[in-house]
C-alpha cells in the first residue's frame, strides 16, 4: 500500500501528494540556483513531512532518509507522469535553453526526460561539492538500493561521468510502491527462468531411503545455514551458498523435489530455461545467465538448472576458437555458481556428462534411481484417483512387479486410465485401463509390453 499524507486518503491521492511535494522541492532548488534566495532541502523536506506519513513512500521501503526519498521519487515519477520534469523546467525557462546542471537523458521509447544521477545531485546538493560527492554514495554497490536490486545507475560509456547514467528503478519495485504487490519477474530473453511450484506434498513423494536422507540434509542446510554464517570462525572460511547435483533418469522426482524444498521453506524456485540461456554467439550465454543470478541474489531464490549438462558439460581440448570460448563459458559458470549465496540445484540424467570441476564443487550429489518394485507399488497406490471404484481385476502387485516405470510414468498411466473411466461414464477403474496407460508410456520410449 502507499502511505499518504493522511491515513484515510486513497493511494491515488497519496502518490499525487508525493509527486506534488517533489515538484515543489525541484522548484525551490531551481529558484535557489537562479539566485532567488538560500535553500536547504533537508529543512524544507522535514517541514513538509512534519505530521504526515508521506515520507514512507511504501510499506516495502520504511525508514528512508530525505535523500533516499528524493532518489526513489525521481525514479518513480516517469512511470506515472511522463512530462513531469519538462513541465517544471519550462516554468522557469519558457524560452528553452540548455540546463546541463539538471542532468537527465531522453527516453528511447517516449519523448520525455528521464532523471540521471546528476539530476539527483542537483536537487539534493545544488552546487555544494561536498554534498554532491556524498550523494554518489546512494548509487554505490554497498548501498541497500543496489544490494536489494531496488535501483541503480545505468552504465555509461567509458570516460563519461558515472553520475550521467540514468536512474533505473526495477519494475518489480515500481509495482510494489504503486500497487503494493510483489509480482514475479516476466519470463523472456532478459529473464530466461520460470517460477515452478507444486500442489503436491512430501507424503506424495516416493524416494529411495538414501535419496531421502540426502534431501533431509539439504533441508537442514536451508534451516540452519544462517546460524553458520554468524559463527565468528566459520563465516571466514565457508562460502554462503549450497550446491547440489540431482542425477537420475527422467521422471524420478528431481524437479518435484526442488519444488517441494521451496514450498517447505517458503522460497521461490526458478527453473532456468536452457533454450533461452545457451547462445551460439560469443559471450551471450554468460550475459543471459548473469541476469538471472543478479536477480536471484537479492531474493534468496532456489535456482534449478534442468538438463544441466547442456550448460555445465565437460570442457574439451582446444582445437578451434569455438572450443576456446566454450571452455571460457564453463570457467565463468564455475565461478558464478560458486559465488551464489543461495541453494543451487543442477539436474542431469547422467552424472558423468558434467565437468569434473563442477562435481568437486557440489556439497551433495544425490542419485534419483528408478524405483524398485516395492516403491512402484507405493507409487501406484498413491496415484489412484479417489473418486473411482477399483474393478476386481485390478492387481497393483502385478503391475509393480511386471512393468518398470518411473513415478511420472505411473502417474501418466493412471491419468490416462481415469480419462477412459470418464469416457465410459461408469466410474470403475479396470486393469485393462491401467495396462493401456502403461502401453502408452512404453510407446513414448519406443518400448513394447
Amino acid at each position: 500500500m502507499l502511505y499518504t499524507i493522511h491515513k484515510n486518503t486513497s493511494p491515488e491521492n497519496g502518490i499525487t501528494a508525493a509527486i506534488g511535494l517533489l515538484g515543489g522541492l525541484i522548484t525551490k532548488r531551481i529558484q535557489s540556483h537562479a539566485g532567488e534566495g538560500f535553500f536547504n532541502p533537508d529543512t524544507w523536506l522535514n517541514d513538509a513531512f512534519a505530521g504526515t506519513e508521506l515520507k514512507q513512500i511504501s510499506a516495502f521501503l520504511p525508514g528512508l532518509s530525505n535523500e533516499e526519498w528524493v532518489i526513489v521519487m525521481l525514479a518513480l515519477v516517469p512511470h506515472v507522469q511522463p512530462n513531469f520534469f519538462e513541465s517544471i523546467i519550462l516554468q522557469h525557462f519558457p524560452n528553452g535553453g540548455d540546463f546541463s546542471e539538471f542532468g537527465g537523458v531522453k527516453a528511447t521509447n517516449q519523448r520525455s526526460m528521464l532523471p540521471t544521477g546528476e539530476t539527483a545531485q542537483f536537487i539534493i546538493a545544488g552546487n555544494d561539492i561536498g554534498r554532491r560527492l556524498q550523494a554518489q554514495h546512494f548509487f554505490r554497490e554497498d548501498h541497500f538500493f543496489f544490494k536489494l536490486g531496488i535501483l541503480w545507475l545505468e552504465p555509461v560509456k567509458e570516460g563519461e561521468p558515472l553520475m550521467s547514467g540514468r536512474i533505473v528503478l526495477a519494475q518489480e519495485w515500481v509495482e510494489k510502491i504503486l500497487f503494493g504487490i510483489e509480482s514475479s519477474p516476466r519470463f523472456g530473453l532478459d529473464f530466461p527462468a520460470k517460477h515452478i511450484e507444486t500442489s503436491m506434498l512430501w507424503e506424495d513423494v516416493v524416494l529411495h531411503p538414501r535419496t531421502m536422507q540426502q534431501i533431509k540434509d539439504i533441508s537442514t542446510w536451508l534451516e540452519y545455514h544462517p546460524k553458520l554464517m554468524d559463527d565468528e570462525n566459520l563465516k571466514r572460511k565457508i562460502k554462503p551458498g549450497y550446491r547440489v547435483l540431482f542425477y537420475g533418469p527422467p521422471g524420478t522426482g528431481k524437479t518435484l523435489t526442488a519444488a517441494l524444498l521451496g514450498k517447505q521453506f517458503g522460497k521461490d524456485v526458478y527453473r532456468i530455461d536452457l533454450s533461452q540461456i545457451v547462445s551460439k554467439f560469443i559471450g551471450e550465454t554468460e550475459k543471459n545467465l548473469e541476469g538471472v543470478f543478479k536477480k536471484a541474489e537479492t531474493k534468496n531464490w532456489i535456482l534449478f538448472f534442468d538438463e544441466a549438462d547442456a550448460l555445465f558439460g565437460k570442457r574439451t581440448n582446444v582445437q578451434s576458437a569455438h572450443d576456446k570460448y566454450a571452455n571460457q563459458e564453463v570457467s565463468y559458470l564455475l565461478q558464478r555458481v560458486e559465488d551464489y549465496a543461495g541453494l543451487l540445484i543442477l539436474a542431469s540424467n547422467f552424472k558423468n556428462n558434467l565437468d569434473d570441476a563442477f562435481i568437486r564443487r557440489f556439497h551433495a550429489v544425490v542419485h534419483f534411481p528408478m524405483p524398485g518394485s516395492r516403491d512402484r507399488l507405493t507409487l501406484w497406490q498413491k496415484s489412484l484417483p479417489a473418486g473411482f471404484a477399483l474393478h476386481s481385476s485390478v492387481n497393483l502387485n502385478e503391475l509393480s512387479n511386471k512393468y518398470e516405470l518411473s513415478g511420472a510414468s505411473i502417474l501418466n498411466a493412471v491419468y490416462f486410465a481415469a480419462l477412459q473411466c470418464y469416457a465410459r461414464n461408469d466410474g470403475i477403474l479396470t486393469q485393462a485401463d491401467l495396462i493401456e496407460g502403461i502401453r502408452k508410456e512404453f510407446f513414448k520410449e519406443e518400448k513394447s509390453i
